[in-house]
């Protein structure tokens, strides 16, 4: 391994957090930062602003070792490192465009406390062209003598698992105009065993969002899919598994439910789309693929009105906040979408989540929310199941099934087996599977 890199990661959300642990782990020397005061200190103080399987021990060995530290500070970050990796939101605005602001600060602050030359890493996702234009604008801002050059390095890390996936990645990509910077970057990675992809910096850009586009669509076919086993009786987890096996499709993102959500394919969908707009193409396929995913919460409201009867005043629990299981993030998750139908249906929600219950207190003041999953039960006229949670399915279900009033399962994530849970004396109902009725009807 080359010498250790002084690296400052600016931005200590899901991406930047992870990924400056993770390279501290690695050896090198690694300063993250956040404007967010209120989260640094929170970090200083050895907790974890995010849910992250093993952060909290990563972060804290690598503060203990001296490889790893947090400021607000970002000049002292810029001043004392070679390496400089951008980790910010790049949310999506109304118009569907992304949101550089947070990126466009980060090059402006970066450039008036340079004093030496840098690398700076792109790992916030951002439009095709960006790592040309921010180069351009660093030039623009910095002092003459001083050379900052922009690599492109996309991040592939799913929350939940990011960590595992920093540490074993399918691929690493570098997009460089210059090629000494990007080998100095792909050298910073030279103990992961992964295929290297070197690229030009708008190839790398790309990658991202058609790789984050094509996931979307797989995960919206098999929806419309699970739409079509409903009207003919077929099994959608049948017809997956059999896709799965063809080694050309895959197993992976075949899986029935509600839809994506989550920070990154909803928001790198729109992003793609509007490029596209920009460059005047309309993309069909993704377009579509949006759209279906919208549908898929509606059609999962009506299936719940449909299942209960009349909706308002009855109490549904629903299982799950996060958009995916081992995560608290909420944002844009598929069961927020649900609750809010549900309760203008005029339904009295209770909601249970392992890790995201505080979060969705303070983003949904009028839902009660609970730690107890028995407690948030208790009563109730229909289960819903939205986010697929170990914990959610280690429950004690012939508990529930006495605890509820109604022994209603309405499953958005195909959790169970049908037949296991009608044993438990639940009327069970998932997505894209044979209801009792139908079952009955094709014996």
């Amino acid at each position: 391994m080359r010498e250790a890199e002084r690296i400052a990661v600016i931005g200590a959300g899901y991406v930047g957090l992870v990924s400056g642990a993770c390279f501290a782990e690695m050896g090198h020397r690694v300063i993250c930062v956040d404007q967010a005061e209120e989260k640094i200190a929170r970090l200083q103080q050895g907790e974890m602003p995010i849910y992250e399987p093993d952060l909290k021990e990563l972060v804290t060995s690598n503060v203990l070792a001296n490889r790893l530290s947090f400021t607000s500070q970002i000049g002292e970050a810029v001043r004392s490192s070679d390496i400089i990796i951008v980790a910010v939101g790049t949310p999506t605005l109304d118009n569907g465009d992304v949101d550089m602001s947070q990126v466009n600060s980060v090059l402006a602050s970066i450039a008036a406390n340079a004093i030496t030359s840098k690398i700076v890493v792109m790992k916030s996702t951002v439009p095709v062209g960006s790592g040309s234009l921010a180069e351009q604008y660093l030039r623009l801002l910095a002092a003459s003598h001083i050379e900052i050059q922009v690599v492109s390095n996309p991040e592939f890390l799913r929350e939940g698992s990011a960590i595992w996936d920093t540490f074993h990645p399918d691929r690493i990509v570098i997009g460089a105009k210059h090629p000494d910077a990007g080998a100095r970057i792909a050298a910073l990675h030279a103990s992961l065993r992964a295929e290297l992809l070197m690229t030009d910096r708008e190839s790398a850009e790309l990658i991202k969002y058609a790789s984050n586009a094509f996931l979307a669509t797989k995960i919206s076919f098999i929806n419309e899919m699970a739409n079509v086993c409903e009207k003919v009786g077929a099994n959608v987890s049948l017809v997956a598994k059999g896709m799965g096996l063809d080694r050309r499709i895959g197993p992976h993102f075949l899986n029935a439910g509600i839809g994506y959500g989550g920070s990154c394919f909803p928001k790198d969908t729109k992003a793609q789309l509007k490029l596209a707009q920009n460059i005047d193409y309309d993309f069909k396929i993704l377009r579509s693929v949006i759209e279906v995913n919208h549908l898929q919460r509606e059609r999962f409201v009506t299936k719940i009105e449909q299942e209960v009867g009349r909706v308002s005043g009855k109490k549904i629990t629903v299982l799950g906040l996060a958009f995916k299981p081992n995560t608290d993030d909420l944002r844009d998750a598929p069961a927020l979408d649900i609750i809010a139908g549900l309760q203008q249906l005029g339904a009295v929600v209770h909601a249970y989540d392992p890790a995201a219950v505080e979060h969705a207190s303070s983003l949904l003041p009028d839902l009660q929310v609970f730690t107890d999953p028995y407690a948030a039960l208790d009563e109730a006229d229909a289960v819903v199941i939205t986010t697929e949670w170990e914990a959610i399915r280690c429950l004690n279900w012939r508990l529930i099934r006495s605890l509820v009033k109604e022994p209603l399962i309405v499953d958005g994530r195909n959790m169970f087996e049908p037949n296991e849970m009608r044993e438990l004396g639940f009327t069970y109902v998932s997505i894209g599977r044979k209801t009792a009725a139908l079952a009955e009807m094709v014996v």
